[in-house]
């Protein structure tokens, strides 16, 4: 099994920044694709963005592009979420989770993560 801690999150002002980091645990962490997503109080889980297994492509939601950047350290089993640019509908708490291995398609469907971390809050004050 895998084991994620997101880290990272915290309260900013509207127009602030902040870095979430997902740390996991065992050996197969290179070979999933990784997505986060977020939810709010209420709402329904929401895809935030993913990534290949071996980094470089992504794919983000409409929301968060041109603001969020997902990347990838797999030396580290670590995978990062830089958000600029935040408004107060990113408010929520985000995870992170494992999707498809070795998998060219990046899901933006919750039900087909595995692992899941315990979230951390995003708090964006206007």
């Amino acid at each position: 099994q895998v084991q994620l801690v997101e880290s990272g999150g915290g309260l900013v002002q509207a127009g602030g920044s902040l870095r979430l980091s997902c740390a996991a645990s065992g050996q197969t962490f290179s070979t999933y694709n990784m997505g986060w997503f977020r939810q709010a109080p209420g709402k329904e889980r929401e895809f935030v963005g993913g990534i290949r297994w071996s980094g470089g492509i992504t794919h983000y939601a409409d929301s968060v592009k041109g603001r969020f950047t997902i990347s990838r350290d797999n030396a580290k089993n670590t995978v990062y979420l830089q958000m600029n640019s935040l408004k107060p509908e990113d408010t929520a708490v985000y995870y992170c989770a494992t999707g498809l291995r070795y998998s060219n398609y990046i899901s933006t469907n919750h039900r087909e993560y595995t692992y899941w971390g315990q979230g951390t809050q995003v708090t964006v004050s206007s």
